[in-house]
């Protein structure tokens, strides 16, 4: 019976692993067969994927989608790639004291490798992005930024709002271009209903622009349809498609210039004028009745201008970017005005040098490439770095001048304008 039962339960036992054995290679053959189906639909997904992604956007190249997150790279407009740098941001309308081509080194300047990411992508998902391929938007070349302290010049920049036949029309003598803010409305009514609205002062046509940047962020959609309203009430707004911002004045400066060289060439003289400035325009006729015709810059000429070195100044260059001590002659961007013979020039210039993101520095050694210096004015008291306390016979004999943010500029002009004598 010991043996008899042993062997019974040996038996037994025996069944029971075979039975096990049996049910693992039942799990094992579905599972490869699961297995097997599962890899074919995915390949067939990623077959018909890529082929569409193909016919859609043929120039992708996918090594880029496999380096670069599109979520992160995506920009819908080239103004999302300019260089937004240091924490000193302003009003894109002040001014004082990148390069996508051209050569590395000029001017002293040496190539600048370091690279930020730029804070101001806009979130569009993946799914988003490949809709927007299918409309045929090329799609983006991952961003490179030129550097901290250069913006991204010469580039191709484009113009969302545009005047292109008002010089043609008008004839002006002299054109005056305010680079404001696109959320800065009151800037820009201020200066309509004061010296900017001065059309004909001594005989000669003086033709008034603002221009403005691209504003991103909250309410971006709502203020564009506002600008677009305001252009059909006054016709004097250039909108381009760069970013609005302090740290790309330069952009700014460079495309004010390609638009003046591009439509505005047969006026004599143009100014750019910040927007919270005094512009006594009879008084700047008379300056630019005797002034020279062609390769003619005035303003507050800055001579022996040192290079600010302390990293927490707004106009910080490091040696790596520009080694000189001084910067060469240059007429402050508070207010200048150049012939016209020089924004072409300007702008050729421009594609020697790499774009400093201080624009009235960055004008100065263009005209240094150009071996032409600013011109003096006839009087140091023309231009005004400093607010000069208001009284009709002190803004009688200047040309223009910074202002106090509290002073009220409107009726101030009254005052000004008002008959009888200055002083």
């Amino acid at each position: 019976m010991p043996e008899s039962g042993f062997v019974k339960g040996g038996q037994s036992q025996g069944m029971v692993d075979s039975g096990k054995l049996a049910e693992r290679r039942r799990w094992f053959s579905r599972s490869r067969r699961h297995c097997l189906f599962v890899i074919l639909v995915l390949g067939a997904a990623f077959f018909f994927y890529n082929t569409n992604l193909k016919d859609m956007a043929p120039d992708w190249d996918p090594k880029w989608g496999m380096e670069y997150n599109v979520t992160k790279w995506w920009i819908p407009f080239k103004s999302q790639r300019q260089n937004v740098v240091s924490p000193n941001t302003s009003d894109s309308s002040g001014s004082t004291p990148g390069s996508a081509s051209g050569p590395t080194t000029a001017a002293g300047f040496t190539t600048e490798t370091s690279s930020s990411v730029f804070p101001h992508t806009w979130n569009i998902t993946p799914i988003k992005a490949m809709q927007m391929m299918t409309q045929n938007t090329p799609v983006p070349v991952p961003y490179v930024s030129p550097g901290p302290y250069l913006v991204e010049y010469p580039y191709e920049y484009h113009f969302i709002i545009n005047e292109p036949k008002k010089c043609e029309q008008q004839q002006p003598f002299l054109v005056l271009i305010v680079p404001v803010a696109a959320h800065n409305r009151a800037h820009r009514d201020i200066i309509r209903s004061t010296w900017g609205g001065e059309s004909l002062v001594l005989d000669k046509v003086v033709t008034l622009f603002f221009l403005l940047g691209l504003h991103t962020g909250e309410g971006a959609e709502q203020l564009q349809e506002q600008l677009l309203q305001e252009s059909k009430e006054h016709q004097d707004l250039i909108q381009s498609d760069f970013l609005d911002c302090y740290k790309n004045l330069t952009i700014k400066t460079m495309v004010m210039l390609e638009w003046l060289d591009a439509h505005c060439s047969s006026a004599s003289y143009a100014m750019k004028i910040d927007s919270d400035m005094f512009l006594n325009v009879p008084n700047l006729i008379n300056m630019l009745s005797n002034a020279p015709k062609t390769n003619y810059m005035s303003g507050l000429v800055m001579r022996g201008a040192v290079v600010h070195r302390d990293p927490g100044s707004k106009w910080y260059v490091p040696e790596e970017i520009y080694p000189q001590s001084q910067y060469p002659r240059y007429a402050l961007g508070l207010g200048y005005v150049l012939s016209l013979d020089l924004p072409k020039k300007l702008v050729e210039a421009s594609r020697h040098i790499k774009a400093l993101y201080i624009e009235d520095v960055y004008l100065g050694l263009c005209m240094q490439h150009l071996n032409i210096a600013p011109t003096d004015p006839p009087n140091w008291r023309d231009f005004n770095l400093y607010p000069v306390a208001y009284s009709r016979c002190a803004y009688s004999r200047l040309i223009a001048t910074t202002t106090n943010e509290y002073t009220d500029r409107v009726w101030t002009w009254k005052d000004f304008k008002k008959p009888g004598s200055y002083c």
